[in-house]
């Protein structure tokens, strides 16, 4: 966006940071009504920014840190995107159509193994969630951070190293959904997508323009993507990545994904980029195997499989090479050594947080 339009549009981001400033002093002094579930730890792990911060993976990493503490976590969010509404345990038989992409995404990584359920209403959410398996020891949210109506005991704030929330502005001259001020609601910041060796010089910089917003004590981790080993989708694609390769994404920002491919050695022939959580379609597949040439795999990302395998595309994508690319998350120094410490008392017996 240009700095002229974004001058332009800056009373329209005041008025709409007002409104949610208002709406947040009410929720703070209880005039609107938040709900805390004290027989289970709500974590929530969310952003201030419009667009793909690494929630996905992160919630992944909190995911695995619970079930090694011997916890029993359950996954909540809203499905966006889905068809469906109301309340809904994730299946074998669901699609990204009937959950969302991200909540298949979860499930099928997770083999089936953790409770995934999509509802708009996260109240109504965690109260089913509850009676449907009350084991349940953690509910972690996936994109909660505005929704004020639950009040989690850990609020996970995300904001990438590259487009930190402190540079930006609300909507609709910048991507935020709230101002800046709303850090302040953060138990832990984390600095997402940042180079593996991002100095420390660098990190005391950014910890410091983060805390001009956040609670001072409040800890400011870094974490970086690691990709794996790419994984076919498809009959027709080959057991290893190689040659030159058409790339296929439907996220917020695939330049991680195209810098990690092009570091790795494999050139790029073509890059079809539709907007985040885009539904793919018979015709734009269609021209897709059309752009393949001799030897060339289509590389996507573990997001966007979900969604190729929606049923009415089964037939188009089953004839392509489709490979996808798994990430997970690696924090930088002792990044996860202090998320865990922060975590670990919420699951201590007798232990009051």
């Amino acid at each position: 966006m240009s700095s002229l339009l974004t001058l332009l549009l800056l009373p329209l981001s005041w008025l709409y940071a007002g409104v949610m400033a208002v709406r947040n002093v009410l929720y703070r002094i209880g005039l609107k009504p938040s709900v805390r579930f004290p027989e289970v730890t709500v974590i929530n792990v969310g952003n201030l920014r419009v667009g793909g911060t690494g929630k996905t993976p992160h919630v992944a990493w909190v995911v695995n840190w619970l079930r090694s503490q011997a916890q029993h976590p359950a996954l909540l969010s809203r499905g966006y995107g889905r068809r469906t509404r109301g309340y809904r345990w994730a299946t074998t038989e669901d699609t990204a159509a009937t959950i969302g992409d991200e909540s298949l995404q979860q499930f099928r990584h997770f083999g089936g193994e953790v409770p995934v359920v999509v509802s708009e209403d996260r109240v109504a959410g965690i109260r089913q969630l509850l009676h449907d398996e009350p084991a349940t020891t953690a509910v972690v949210l996936d994109d909660a951070y505005q929704h004020r109506r639950v009040r989690p005991q850990v609020n996970i704030l995300l904001t990438e190293q590259e487009r930190p929330f402190y540079d930006d502005f609300v909507l609709p001259a910048g991507r935020l959904r709230e101002s800046r001020r709303g850090a302040v609601r953060a138990d832990v910041v984390i600095v997402t997508k940042c180079p593996p060796f991002l100095s420390a010089t660098i990190r005391q910089e950014i910890t410091r323009r983060i805390q001009r917003y956040a609670q001072p004590a409040v800890p400011v981790l870094f974490s970086c993507y690691h990709y794996g080993v790419a994984v076919p989708l498809t009959a027709k694609a080959p057991a290893e990545l190689g040659g030159d390769i058409v790339v296929l994404t439907g996220i917020a920002r695939p330049e991680p994904l195209l810098e990690h491919l092009r570091t790795a050695g494999y050139r790029v022939v073509h890059h079809v980029r539709f907007p985040d959580h885009h539904a793919f379609t018979q015709p734009e597949l269609e021209q897709l195997a059309a752009q393949l040439g001799p030897g060339q795999c289509v590389v996507t990302t573990q997001k966007d499989a979900a969604r190729l395998l929606e049923p009415a595309l089964a037939p188009l994508v089953a004839a392509l090479p489709v490979l996808y690319i798994p990430i997970e998350v690696r924090f930088l120094a002792d990044g996860e050594a202090r998320l865990a410490e922060l975590l670990a008392p919420y699951f201590q017996p007798h232990a009051v947080v």
